[in-house]
């Protein structure tokens, strides 16, 4: 895409400041980066502005015409103004104060070596504070994009500032990121789409691939999960039927478990075997039957959810990992339930991990999407098939998801206390026949949660002693939480599997996959634990 930046350059030391020009002591080093990993591009085309902001730790200054570039209508609505729109205001550039032109100036700390920074020439609209117009060959970085600073180690930084305070595609002094509502970018000229075309030039054309709002969030999500490069797209559920369509080939084999979301279960056990897909089901524990499968067939990918829905069952994603990639199979998280603040899949082994980003990574139940993140090789593959689907995120949607993460550590540690403290009360209690929850001794995989897992999670399911109507009373007992399908927002969700996702089976249906009637999947919201616990106590005790 094309983004203008300044001729007018500083490094910036970390430090709020009132003074919108960011002006300060410059900085001639550039911070080393956590994850140890580089971030892959979310364009269609050439290198992105991100990478040149994050590769560089450059902080843009807007020149003093900028106002007077832009209508009193613009100015009004800054958040709906498009990228290529601020591009093509008539800035110049100074070469004198441009970017620097040569790989030398990217500091050794950066981890990815120098062989992937890819030095390309080719005519970039800049920034000068005269207004007049000129072009010049400026330094475009590939591979660096959505690097994290090492000042920013923990998960609670990383959701508020990753993608935004060290640098964003969008061209701002606005301390949030605005929402770019466009379907298509434009060319100033056909020699500049010729250049986009062939790679010498950075736009991502039409709405469908891809979103300067939907970037940062994508960079954020990148850096939680310690992945090259992340996709979001429309849906969960679409991320996962995408991630399946371009990485599993026909006649390929997949194996996944017992345990999950029923809707996934439906499309890998009847959809996939329609393309001659085949498909092994084993129990999340039961490594021999992984094993085996793998020896016996060409395994493509090993998908699996962990925590499981709705039972919480865990896989060891070490040891799944070890032994899928010894055979040549990838392997597919879904870590919804967990969150990339409880466990980071893609660090234990896995090759992408899956989200339905609905649940705590929007967390305010008022947005639908999905991602998968990744390797920048596994992820592009990805990319391909979701451009030609076209399920693309709303921008406004993407912007949901921003908001939703800047305080997702804080509301996960919430949901993780509620959850544990009540999974132990219920547990003890004479109405509860068993507890599902990653958290407790008696779990069957809580030697594995307890490795890979730095919290258990918000849900916690349970089996009421009584059947299908002594679940119902318990539920409609309750005074707090909504009794709805989904989880991982503030508000509590209570739901009764047997009813919410699986009454069009019968009885026997429900338990040949393992639905008990009296069932309950409990999502804890950030309300005070103390209410929370006396709304179950007291409906228990209704029963």
């Amino acid at each position: 895409m094309a983004v203008s930046s300044c001729a007018r350059v500083l490094h910036c030391s970390f430090v709020c400041r009132p003074d919108p020009h960011f002006t300060g002591n410059p900085r001639t080093e550039i911070p080393s980066f956590s994850t140890g990993k580089a971030s892959s591009l979310p364009f269609h085309g050439g290198s992105s502005a991100s990478s040149l902001f994050f590769s560089s730790g450059l902080i843009l200054k807007f020149p003093p015409n900028f106002v007077r570039q832009l209508s009193t209508k613009a100015r009004r609505n800054c958040s709906n103004i498009g990228v290529a729109q601020v591009v093509a205001a008539s800035w110049s550039n100074n070469p004198s104060s441009a970017v620097p032109a040569s790989a030398t100036a990217v500091n050794p700390t950066i981890t990815a070596p120098l062989d992937e920074i890819s030095i390309v020439p080719g005519p970039q609209v800049v920034v000068d504070g005269d207004g007049s117009n000129s072009t010049t060959n400026n330094v475009q970085f590939k591979g660096l994009a959505a690097l994290t600073a090492s000042f920013l180690r923990s998960d609670g930084s990383l959701s508020v500032h990753a993608g935004e305070r060290l640098g964003r595609v969008i061209v701002t002094d606005a301390l949030t990121t605005p929402i770019v509502n466009t379907s298509a970018y434009f060319f100033k000229n056909t020699d500049q789409l010729i250049d986009f075309k062939e790679g010498h030039f950075d736009s991502f054309e039409y709405g469908r691939y891809g979103n300067p709002t939907t970037v940062v969030a994508e960079e954020k999500l990148s850096a939680l999960e310690g992945a090259e490069s992340t996709q979001l797209m429309a849906s969960g559920m679409y991320a996962s039927i995408v991630m399946m369509f371009a990485l599993v080939p026909a006649g390929g084999h997949i194996i996944t478990t017992t345990d999950c979301y029923r809707k996934t279960r439906i499309f890998i056990e009847t959809m996939l075997p329609k393309m001659g897909i085949m498909v092994t089901v084993i129990d999340p524990a039961d490594m021999e039957s992984l094993e085996s499968t793998l020896e016996k067939h060409d395994v493509t990918l090993f998908f699996t959810e962990s925590p499981t829905n709705p039972y919480l069952r865990c896989v060891d994603i070490e040891l799944v990992s070890k032994l899928c990639h010894s055979h040549g199979a990838l392997v597919c998280v879904d870590g919804t339930f967990a969150t990339p603040v409880n466990q980071k899949a893609l660090a234990l082994g896995a090759d992408i991990v899956l989200h339905s980003a609905t649940k705590y990574i929007g967390g305010h139940n008022d947005v639908l999407a999905g991602y998968v993140s990744g390797s920048e090789k596994i992820i592009s593959e990805v990319r391909k098939i979701h451009h030609i689907f076209g399920g693309a995120l709303n921008p406004n949607a993407a912007y949901l998801l921003i908001r939703g993460m800047k305080t997702l550590h804080l509301r996960v540690q919430q949901q993780n206390f509620t959850a544990s403290r009540m999974a132990e009360i219920l547990e003890a209690h004479p109405k509860v026949a068993r507890v599902h929850y990653p958290g407790l001794s008696s779990h069957p995989e809580h030697h594995i949660a307890k490795q890979q897992m730095t919290g258990f999670g918000g849900v916690v399911s349970f089996e009421v002693d009584g059947d299908l109507m002594t679940a119902k009373k318990f539920i409609d007992n309750l005074k707090i939480p909504y009794n709805a399908p989904s989880f991982g927002g503030c508000e509590s969700i209570v739901d009764q599997p047997a009813i919410m996702s699986y009454w069009d089976l019968k009885e026997s249906g429900r338990a040949k996959v393992g639905i008990k009637e009296s069932l309950i999947r409990f999502s804890f919201g950030i309300e005070d634990f103390e209410d929370l616990k006396a709304d179950i106590l007291h409906a228990l005790e209704a029963i």
